[in-house]
């Protein structure tokens, strides 16, 4: 989720280039760059860290130029540092890019151009791009991107310019992008807040989309090179309105991004019927897995749990992150811990890492942020690339966590020789959509939430991989409304929990369908029999609960492995609704931090 910024016209350029990346900050970032074409040559300003290093940078006073293009870095491939700061530049240092997205075989091309004799100064998937460029360029810029095009495979939202020409060539496939159209001046950006203080006249580029971009004009032609007349729209909202998107919460937005996260995760991971991971040890001969996790991240760790005993037939523990370290646990050079946490720098299960490590265990993180400790200090590791969250609350994240932990659970049987369950994979591929259509439900899961808002407790209840799911329910409503909420197998609730229920005790079953259906429907007649409320999450066909439940959520059918992602969602925008109705900050909530550096 980088930002993009580019601009062609006769103001003084770094004002405008600064402040189009400041209104990108929400989208979130670890580094930030300008390149100006001035005085015949190409101007490139990095640094690490907040946008006002980069404004304070004494070399920018100096900058008056008339083309240029900006970038907040989100790290993906590399560890945030100026060495991978976009922009990137050729070897001649005549083409500078900005780019959103992910190439996929970048390290083929990479071994591609080094044997040509380039020198790639980053650790970055982008830098190949101007280095293709480059090799392509014989005057014509915009062939020379299309001729780059034609060899990647991936997401990208870019802007590329030339020293020698008066144009900015930008091109999308999967990553947003837009071109502003202004009076004697164009701009491009990833989205709209960058430029909206200067026009709100855009063009949204399609994917596939190609355009030269002058001061006075522009040309949109589709990769074939046929030429397209894009609808220039005229923008009413507010700043602050775009930058959240329109949504009224960035924890809001980010439930529903998870369609695009979930497939950032997939990309380029199942291929041929296979999995594809970059292992740099010989899985087969792991006999146990430990799997070490704070807050959500433990939650979905017990999923994975499931899903490796399973699928993969592989023993599996999972512990908290903060209990780990301190119980003298039994793991050897034959075992495997697993660490997750989104941000790659929580103190807990980095400390329970560097003791697995300590007894001889291999490691592997499942990391949302690129160059962080974790990811620094782990055997090898499976990045999320589900963008940054800015809601502390983690939704995005989460899911992405229970995918990639299935993508490893898949490939670790594939390794073991065992057969891939190929209607699974096309399942899988397909998530993202049946996501989408439990997001297309949420106003009802706000009427219910209506209903519930001055509750003061709450009880979720599941059972397999979906008594995961109710804990991690339990908890969402817990961090940002501050009800009190418990999670349990739904067949515990006998063991004590039962004496809590009665008519002021609303009860969350996760009921979607599986072969335990009929153990939770008797745990829901029980609660009904004393007289507790039932909301009841289903599967879209399931029709005989609505006799039971007081209030239903529907959710698509899937199959059980891929369950715990989709029943996720109603909970999380459960939790976010009540939120809101009793007035919170849902973005901030009290006492908690979006990454816990601390013990």
């Amino acid at each position: 989720m980088c930002g993009i910024i580019g601009y062609i016209g006769q103001k003084k350029i770094s004002p405008i280039l600064i402040n189009g990346l400041k209104k990108l900050e929400y989208r979130g970032y670890d580094s930030a760059g300008i390149c100006v074409l001035e005085n015949g040559g190409l101007t490139i300003i990095k640094k690490t860290g907040r946008i006002e290093e980069l404004a304070k940078s004494p070399e920018l006073k100096n900058v008056n130029g008339a083309i240029g293009i900006a970038h907040t870095r989100w790290a993906t491939h590399g560890e945030p540092n100026e060495q991978n700061a976009h922009p990137h530049l050729d070897c001649e240092q005549k083409i500078a890019i900005v780019h959103n997205g992910i190439i996929e075989n970048y390290q083929a091309l990479r071994e591609l151009l080094i044997k040509e004799g380039h020198k790639i100064s980053s650790e970055t998937d982008s830098e190949v791009l101007a280095h293709l460029i480059e090799k392509f360029y014989k005057g014509d810029l915009l062939k020379a991107v299309k001729e780059t095009l034609a060899l990647v495979d991936g997401a990208y939202g870019m802007a590329v310019i030339h020293k020698d020409q008066d144009k900015i060539v930008v091109a999308r496939k999967g990553s947003p992008l837009i071109i502003g159209v202004g009076e004697g001046e164009m701009f491009v950006a990833s989205d709209v807040p960058a430029i909206l203080e200067h026009t709100k006249k855009v063009i949204y580029l399609n994917d596939d989309e190609i355009a030269v971009i002058g001061q006075n004009d522009y040309q949109i032609t589709n990769l074939a090179g046929e030429k397209l007349d894009n609808k220039i729209e005229e923008i009413k909202w507010s700043v602050e309105q775009m930058e959240k998107k329109g949504y009224k919460h960035f924890m809001l937005k980010e439930i529903f991004e998870q369609p695009e996260s979930i497939s950032n995760t997939l990309r380029g991971r199942i291929k041929d019927g296979k999995i594809k991971l970059s292992i740099d040890f010989d899985i087969k001969e792991i006999k146990k897995i430990v799997i070490t996790a704070c807050g959500t991240s433990w939650h979905s760790a017990l999923i994975g749990k499931y899903l490796l005993e399973s699928i993969a037939e592989i023993s599996t523990e999972v512990d908290y992150a903060s209990e780990f370290r301190y119980r003298q646990p039994i793991v050897t050079k034959n075992d495997l811990a697993i660490v997750i946490s989104q941000s790659g720098e929580t103190a807990d299960t980095l400390a329970a890492l560097r003791e697995a490590k300590q007894r001889g265990a291999k490691s592997l993180g499942i990391i949302n942020v690129v160059g962080s400790t974790i990811s620094r200090e782990v055997d090898s590791g499976i990045y999320l690339h589900a963008g940054p969250e800015i809601g502390v609350a983690s939704t995005k994240a989460f899911t992405s966590q229970v995918v990639a932990l299935l993508l490893l659970t898949l490939y670790i049987r594939q390794e073991k020789g065992i057969a891939l369950d190929k209607e699974l994979l096309e399942d899988l591929a397909d998530i993202p959509e049946k996501i989408d259509q439990a997001l297309h439900r949420a106003e009802e899961v706000k009427e219910i939430a209506q209903k519930f808002k001055d509750i003061k407790n709450f009880l979720y209840l599941g059972r397999g991989l979906n008594f995961p799911v109710a804990l991690e329910g339990a908890l969402k409503l817990k961090e940002i409304s501050y009800i009190h909420a418990e999670g349990y197998p739904a067949a515990e609730i006998k063991h004590g929990p039962i004496a809590l229920i009665d008519e002021n005790m609303p009860v969350v079953f996760i009921a979607t369908k599986n072969s335990l259906s009929e153990k939770i429907i008797s745990n829901m007649e029980e609660v009904k029999a004393r007289q507790g409320v039932v909301i009841a999450l289903v599967s879209d066909s399931d029709e005989r609960i609505e006799k039971i439940a007081d209030y239903i959520i529907k959710v698509p059918e899937v199959r059980n492995e891929l369950s715990a992602i989709v029943n996720s969602i109603p909970l999380q925008l459960l939790a976010y609704y009540i939120a809101d109705l009793r007035g919170l900050d849902v973005d901030k909530p009290r006492n908690l931090a979006k990454s816990v550096t601390v013990e």
